[in-house]
């Protein structure tokens, strides 16, 4: 049977994590089998970067946290060495860093998560990691309604013009 301060340590490691999760806009969990060290570590600093955390947690007491948070639905992806990503940031951000890493990286799989408090399948993440950047976004819009206008005061100059002529 374990120990009092094993089970104390347990109880606190879940409360941590439960706090976490709380406060994070993203959960990600992801199977991180067949990378090195050196790979861990440069996809944590790329994490970083974007204010994104990566632990591995053992899966029982993820499931714990979980349960802790009212997240259901997750249980069936702790199997097998689960990595755990979360940010209270844009989530987008450490999304678009996991999901680069996992093309590169065939063993590495994107297992599913919470988004917002919203349960999210493995393929609705891909379809966001997909998506432009927010910048590029509002950038594309920006040059559209330009253009556009660029037309519209062309055409004007040349309604003015004929006006004139006549």
């Amino acid at each position: 049977m374990a120990s009092e301060v094993i089970l104390k340590q347990k109880e606190e490691e879940v409360k941590a994590l439960a706090e976490k999760m709380q406060k994070s806009n993203l959960i990600l969990l992801a199977d991180y089998r067949g990378i090195n060290v050196a790979d861990v570590t440069t996809l944590r600093k790329n994490l970083r970067n974007v204010q994104g955390e990566y632990a591995v947690i053992k899966n029982n007491i993820t499931k714990r946290a979980l349960a802790e948070c009212k997240i259901e639905g997750l249980d069936e992806l702790l199997v097998g060495p689960t990595a755990v990503i979360t940010t209270e940031a844009e989530y987008l951000d450490s999304l678009k860093v996991i999901y680069e890493y996992a093309k590169e990286n065939e063993f590495y799989k994107i297992k599913g998560g919470v988004i917002e408090g919203k349960v999210v399948s493995t393929e609705e993440l891909i379809t966001l990691a997909k998506l432009p950047s927010r910048e590029v976004l509002i950038a594309k819009l920006a040059g559209s309604l330009l253009g556009n206008i660029t037309k519209l005061a062309a055409v004007l100059n040349e309604v003015s013009k004929q006006k004139e002529n006549a």
